[in-house]
């Protein structure tokens, strides 16, 4: 079992930035892990935001966050990253890191099975 633990969400100004951690408890990542952000706004679908491969770090994002978003590792600290720059209120959300191994498509939230308590995000305009 991989227990996640997200932290770093808050309320936070139109252009500004939060740095969200998704820390893996219980077991280290291996390399056949990939992590993913998503997120979901009241009334609104869970959607894929980014994602990491734990093997060689290739990196996924959803078209609307790219640019704004960065998604990294800390092998060391088992821990992945989300850095969110730039950001607009429609970005407020609660944001979940999942992770699993051999995911094929990275930005189905079905391909997850281990799931961190979530953080909110909120961006005031």
């Amino acid at each position: 079992q991989v227990r996640l633990v997200e932290s770093g969400g808050g309320l936070v100004q139109s252009g500004g930035s939060l740095r969200l951690s998704c820390a893996a408890a219980g077991r280290t990542f291996s390399s056949s892990y990939s992590v993913g952000w998503f997120r979901q706004a009241p009334g609104q679908e869970r959607e894929f935001v980014a994602a990491i491969s734990w093997d060689n770090g290739s990196t996924y994002y959803a078209v609307s966050m790219k640019g704004r978003f960065t998604v990294s590792r800390d092998n060391a600290k088992n821990t992945v990253y989300l850095q969110m720059n730039s950001l607009k209120p429609e970005d407020t959300a609660v944001y979940y890191c999942a992770a699993d191994r051999w995911i094929r498509n990275r930005v189905s939230s079905s391909e997850y099975n281990y799931w961190g308590q979530g953080t909110q995000v909120t961006v005031s305009s």
